[in-house]
């Protein structure tokens, strides 16, 4: 059967009938090249109900993270999605990481709550963030989340975050610095400091929004000479799509004869 095709029923005069589907693109997967994730839970519902739900999922995300070789730099458990900040060693290593993580996480959250079927909306989606600004930036739009969602005032009254690990210095296993932020500092109280005061300046929104559209569209977020590297290395095209309906050509001003 040719690539592509989907066999159906046959048609009554018994001649097959094949509808052509559209395969998937593989995601953009650059070993270490961070990655911003996002897997929301399906029709919006809530993935997370209680406190040992939270616990849980940060448990299977450091022992997927250390399994198939992934560093998690920043993390934000929402109600209903989760975000990522991800550097993978491996090709693969994301997607491995995260269906690590939906097959444990999924299976015990059905069996604690006594349902059946998915949990998460479809695949999660990713795209692959430039260095240094860029990659700070996309720390504090996931550690700012609760506040964007007035869940909470400040970042660090959120409980299911790495902003107490990156801000205050609070141990948490699962994060491993990225480059961008280790050079924040000579120490690591400078580092804390120097981190906590970009969180506290916030994240313009045009920045935010920008990151959201080239995560939604699994594009890379970066400077042009990044975009241009990761479209070379690929060859995949890297613009994000506008929304809606393209626009229609303007009409000549000259009349037809």
């Amino acid at each position: 059967m040719p690539d592509g095709e989907v066999p159906q029923r046959r048609a009554i005069v018994g001649t097959p009938i094949r509808i052509r589907t559209m395969a998937r693109l593989p995601r953009l997967d650059l070993p270490g090249v961070p990655q911003h994730v996002v897997q929301r839970g399906v029709d919006r519902q809530a993935c997370f109900a209680r406190d040992d739900d939270y616990f849980r999922y940060r448990q299977e995300l450091g022992e997927a993270a250390l399994k198939h070789a992934c560093s998690v730099h920043a993390y934000v458990l929402m109600t209903n999605h989760v975000h990522l900040l991800v550097t993978p060693a491996e090709p693969g290593g994301v997607s491995r990481m995260m269906q690590a993580i939906g097959r444990r996480y999924v299976a015990g959250f059905n069996t604690r709550y006594r349902r059946t079927g998915t949990l998460w909306e479809g695949r999660f989606r990713s795209a692959l963030v430039d260095s240094e600004e860029y990659v700070l930036a996309c720390y504090r739009y996931i550690e700012l989340n609760p506040v964007r969602a007035a869940m909470t005032l400040e970042p660090g009254d959120y409980r299911w975050s790495s902003y107490a690990c990156n801000a205050a210095g609070v141990h948490d296993a699962r994060v491993t610095p990225h480059e961008a932020y280790r050079r924040l500092g000579a120490v690591d109280r400078e580092r804390l400091a120097t981190y906590a005061a970009l969180v506290a300046g916030g994240i313009a929104m045009e920045q935010a929004h920008d990151l959201a559209v080239h995560t939604q569209q699994q594009k890379p977020w970066g400077s042009e000479r990044f975009r241009r590297q990761i479209e070379a290395l690929t060859g995949r095209e890297v613009e994000v799509r506008p929304r809606g309906r393209p626009a229609k050509p303007p009409h000549s001003a000259h009349p037809k004869k």
